[in-house]
């Protein structure tokens, strides 16, 4: 025993190393044999599979025929097997290696047939479970190819077993015979083999000794010792293939030597055909096969002659033990991803065995035409006849479509010259004339044209009840019971109309008569049919069927009563049995449920709900008010139900949520206010943050919903204090103060942020300000939009503002009924006629002495300020601070050059914060610390004239200047009162340089060539001017260079008043 189990191990190392690396199956063959034929018993030979087991639970029968045809369907869901694994150790796997579908026919009728087949797929790998098949696990990149080859190795060799079990060549059958004792049972006809070898010697070749395995010089052990004599057959001068032919080539590349017609099917592979290979001459003539030997039999059950090197049904060679794996099939490329069917041409995926249209093997080659069998008695011609070799019907015309099945003949005959009549199977349309029938009428040809007369008058049958609503199902059936009584009764349909409603009945009597023991079944057959019994059969403890059920249990049963009864009564059990797993538990109720719905489960289960949802349909349609949500009331459960139907929550956890938050003695919070924050997220925490937010202004806690926000900021404000802000803005403040009480933002200076911003507080605004507030706030924000048309004019008498759509200068104002200038803005005088505004304000200098008398004051103050936002006009003089905020529109901007004042710049470079303007060179702001003879001097250098002298009837000593000054939290215009200067034209200092500085600005002057080197490199340096020194540069270059580019890359103020 310890030497047969060494010489094991010895043959399953060389034969598992063979199968998991490439190399000749020749080997792979022999390491099988070799292990098949090792003395020992399937418990002690296999290590992976439960060989001894599947060989018991598979084997079945009481005698040694019915236990063969067992084993062989096991061997079959072996050789199934057998190519998974060889698939899987194999350098080319096919593309869906990972899977097993169970919805594929093969595998059905094979491997998920026998016991034990899916406990092998889990050895080969296939260890998770999917909804339709097996499959690798996700982490698993590539097989195990050392357990696979195991486990193959032991698939193939109790295959090899079994098969010479079978065929009665098995060197040790006493092994099975003792764990399958009907192998030595014979049946009434005795057992036939089926082998083409029998032992002319009388010694059993099993109970010779065993002898020691030599080993091979391929590394494979020999079979000489332990095989019988008659397995070695092939000469060593015949083909290693076929072992009939002589050798013709010997190929080096895979070392075999085989005859002319295995040598060209062999390599036509794409795999081999690179292989070298050397002619040999015969050394002795042909043999001559024996009358014993014409015939030989495949794996695949099918016998050939001798002649045929390949299996007709699955191409396989002569001595195969196994089908090929699918990377040696001929004529498809080395990697397989899809095969095209050789029946019906259809390309199928390379891990499908059978094809997906036709279900043909995928080696099976196209199926050959039955040659059409001529009818004496025809008088056309012998082509006119042929035989479809899909449905073996004879058609009797030279069509090249079956009439029968309607598909394509595969040699179509020639088409006749005249059009052929439509095929009877299309319109469905009985035979009006029938063949006769002679004395030599085929048997075959009477059959068919029986069936197609049959089945034509079927169809017309369908198609008849069709019209009248009847399925096709109870047509068949109705025929099926009727017989021969359907001549008598009519047509199927007036059968089903008559004598259907009677056998219902007798069915739903079969079933009442089966709840009360053995009773005969007809005896009582028409006492149930009425609606009114239900009750009845109840107390009696019957089960009362419907018609709607007896139809279908008829239909399913194929029309036998009997049967269709029993069935009805499994059919309400489990019905009753589903209504009770929904919590139905009264089965007097499900019944009479059931049978007042026809049987439908669904129908059934609205009945037996509608008693309980009485109260809640009350409910609902009910007047009365909906009681409120009680927190406290103890059950917890209805509370969550209410929540979830009232609000409308996501979950039945967030119902939970909204619960424990309300019933949190040291948290106030409202019903609404909770579930609008649970609706948000389900973060206590965050929840929590949510329902305790504190305003800044009045410092009181509230939820988020009663908090308040603008667009132009992160500010939350209550409601409360949002809505008195924004009313005491509209009612007492400019519109450009609507902003964010706790920021003030946004920036009203900004025109494109303020269209946008007043869009959006409109919404807001309109839910919480009283109607006459919000009233007044369209006003404002009306006439804010009006400030910017052109055509809007301000009063320069009342402040009053309107649209002048007049071409002349003289303008009215509709408040005040005073008139003034359209273009100058000054009030008007009768002088004004005719005179533009230039020359109207010379004459009265030449000739007003008011004017005259006012000197440069009244300069200043006819130059005075116009906002550039709304245009409105300010007769005062800039003074010492540029920053001006109009009246009108709140517009703040520099009085010196029109530029605004921001909190926000648009400039990228800025790095200022605050409020701050950006100011051109020429702008008072930085002319104005300039000394009065610096600036004569600009004007002189460019001829500019300048007043230096007091005008007559001028006050000496006191600037009359008037200027906007601040008194208090109001702002005031009155007179200068400063000391004047001689020489400075009876103004002050500061006055007279703002003078100067108009008349530079009015002359568009630059007052860059004055400036010093540090204002020049400062200029540079505030509007981006590169000012870094060249190479070899000094300082007169320096400065000229960098005075050109300033004034080149630098323009004036755009928005500096040029008004001479």
């Amino acid at each position: 025993m310890a030497m047969l189990s060494e010489q094991l191990e010895k043959v399953r190392s060389q034969a598992e190393k063979s199968l998991s690396t490439p190399g000749p199956a020749q080997e792979v063959r022999t390491g099988v044999s070799s292990m098949a034929s090792v003395p020992l018993p399937p418990s002690a030979k296999y290590r992976y599979i439960a060989a001894e087991a599947m060989v018991i639970e598979n084997s079945g029968g009481s005698n040694r025929k019915e236990a063969i045809g067992s084993l062989q369907k096991l061997s079959t869901a072996l050789n199934i097997l057998e190519k998974y694994g060889s698939n899987l150790t194999s350098p080319n796997r096919p593309r869906y290696w990972r899977t097993v579908k169970h919805n594929n026919p093969v595998f059905r009728a094979t491997v998920d047939a026998i016991h034990g087949g899916r406990a092998v797929l889990c050895l080969y790998g296939y260890t998770n479970q999917q909804p339709d098949g097996l499959s690798f696990p996700d982490e698993i990149i590539e097989p195990d190819i050392a357990k696979v080859a195991s486990v193959t190795l032991e698939v193939m060799s109790l295959r090899m077993e079994l098969d010479m079990l079978i065929k009665d060549v098995h060197p040790h059958p006493e092994f099975f015979e003792r764990i399958i004792p009907s192998l030595t049972q014979k049946g009434d006809d005795g057992i036939t083999t089926d082998s083409p070898l029998e032992s002319p010697s009388s010694e059993r070749p099993w109970e010779r000794p065993s002898l020691p395995i030599a080993s091979l010089s391929q590394g494979l052990l020999s079979l000489s010792s332990l095989a019988p004599d008659k397995q070695t057959a092939v000469s060593a001068e015949n083909c290693c293939i076929c072992g009939i032919f002589p050798v013709a080539s010997h190929c080096t590349t895979c070392a075999q030597r085989l005859c002319s017609e295995c040598d060209r099917l062999f390599h036509s592979h794409p795999g081999r055909a690179m292989h070298s290979r050397v002619q040999v001459a015969s050394s002795r003539p042909s043999k001559t096969i024996s009358a014993s030997l014409s015939t030989w039999q495949c794996s695949c059950t099918t016998v050939n002659t001798m002649k045929q090197v390949l299996c007709e049904t699955c191409d396989r060679p002569r001595l195969a033990t196994a089908a090929p794996s699918i990377q040696e099939e001929p004529q498809q490329p080395s990697t397989i991803t899809e095969w095209q069917c050789k029946s019906c041409t259809v390309v199928n995926a390379g891990s499908s065995i059978l094809c997906e249209v036709c279900e043909r093997p995928r080696l099976a080659t196209r199926p050959p035409v039955t040659p059409s069998r001529p009818n004496p008695s025809a008088a056309g011609p012998l082509d006119s006849q042929w035989i479809c070799q899909f449905c073996t019907y004879a058609n009797h015309t030279p069509s090249s479509r079956c009439e029968m099945c309607d598909l394509a003949r595969s040699d179509p005959a020639q088409s006749p010259s005249k059009p052929l009549p439509t095929s009877p199977v299309k319109d469905f349309t009985p035979l009006s004339i029938t063949p006769k029938l002679t004395a030599t009428e085929d048997p075959d040809l009477k059959r068919q044209r029986l069936m197609r007369e049959e089945g034509l008058k079927l169809i017309q049958l369908i198609r008849e009840g069709e019209m009248k609503g009847v399925s096709p199902e109870e047509v068949y059936t109705s025929l099926r019971v009727s017989g021969s009584r359907s001549s008598i009764s009519g047509t199927p349909c007036d059968w089903l109309k008559t004598e259907l409603p009677h056998k219902l009945d007798e069915i739903c009597a079969m079933a009442a008569s089966f709840q009360h023991g053995p009773k005969p079944l007809h005896s009582t057959l028409f006492n149930c049919a009425g609606e009114d019994g239900g009750l009845e059969a109840h107390k009696n403890g019957a089960v009362h069927l419907s018609r709607a059920e007896a139809k279908q249990a008829w239909l399913t049963a194929g029309g036998d009563s009997e049967k269709a009864a029993r069935q009805a009564l499994r059919d309400r059990r489990a019905k009753v049995k589903e209504l009770s797993s929904l919590g139905f538990t009264d089965s007097a109720a499900c019944e009479e449920a059931l049978r007042q719905s026809g049987g439908e489960v669904r129908g059934a289960l609205v009945l037996l709900q509608r008693p309980l949802l009485e109260p809640f349909h009350k409910r609902m349609w009910s007047d009365d008010l909906e009681p409120p949500i009680d927190i406290n009331n103890p059950d917890k459960q209805r509370v969550c139900r209410r929540l979830l139907a009232m609000y409308d929550l996501p979950s039945w956890g967030r119902c939970e949520l909204v619960l424990s938050l309300l019933r949190d003695p040291a948290a106030p919070y409202t019903l609404e206010d909770v579930v609008q924050a649970v609706r948000e997220s389900h973060d206590r925490d965050f929840i929590r943050r949510v329902l305790t937010k504190e305003c800044p202004i009045c410092l009181s806690v509230f939820p988020h919903s009663k908090m308040q926000s603008l667009t132009s900021c992160q500010c939350s404000v209550c409601s409360g204090c949002f809505k008195q802000h924004f009313t005491i803005a509209v009612r007492d403040k400019h519109i450009r103060d609507m902003v964010c009480p706790v920021c003030w933002e946004p920036d009203i200076n900004n025109p494109e942020h303020l269209n946008s911003y007043f869009s959006t507080l409109d919404i807001q605004l309109r839910e919480c300000l009283e109607p006459e507030v919000y009233e007044l706030f369209h006003k404002k924000l009306t006439e804010q939009a009006l400030i910017k048309d052109p055509k809007f004019l301000w009063c320069s008498h009342c402040s009053y503002g309107f649209i002048y759509d007049g071409d002349q200068l003289k303008v009215t104002c509709l408040q005040c009924r005073n008139s003034f200038c359209a273009q100058c803005k000054k009030p008007w005088e009768a002088q004004h006629n005719g005179l533009s505004c230039e020359q109207f304000q010379l004459w009265k200098r030449e000739n007003d002495p008011e004017y005259q008398r006012q000197g440069l004051a009244g300069y200043l103050r006819d130059n005075g300020i116009t906002c550039p936002n709304c245009r409105f006009q300010y007769a005062l003089a800039r003074g010492g601070c540029m920053h001006f905020s109009c009246s009108q529109c709140r517009y703040q901007f520099c009085s010196g050059c029109n530029n605004p004042f921001h909190t926000t710049c648009a400039v990228a470079q800025c790095s200022v914060t605050g409020l701050h303007a950006h100011h051109p060179r020429d702008c008072l702001f930085y002319l104005r610390d300039w000394e009065p003879a610096r600036l004569q001097a600009l004007l002189q250098k460019n001829g500019v004239a300048f007043n230096t002298d007091t005008a007559p009837g001028t006050q000496t000593g006191v600037c009359g200047v008037i200027e906007q000054k601040d008194e208090g939290a109001r702002q005031t215009d009155s007179a200068c009162g400063a000391q004047t200067q001689p020489g400075q034209a009876g103004l002050c200092e500061k006055h007279y340089r703002e003078y100067l500085v108009s008349l530079i600005n009015g002359h568009s002057i630059d007052p860059a060539p004055l400036f010093s080197a540090n204002e020049l490199m400062l200029a540079c340096r505030r509007y981006q001017v590169e000012h870094a020194r060249a190479e070899g540069e000094d300082d007169r270059a320096h400065c000229s260079r960098l005075m050109k580019k300033l004034m080149e890359d630098v323009p004036l103020g755009d928005k500096v008043p040029r008004k001479k």
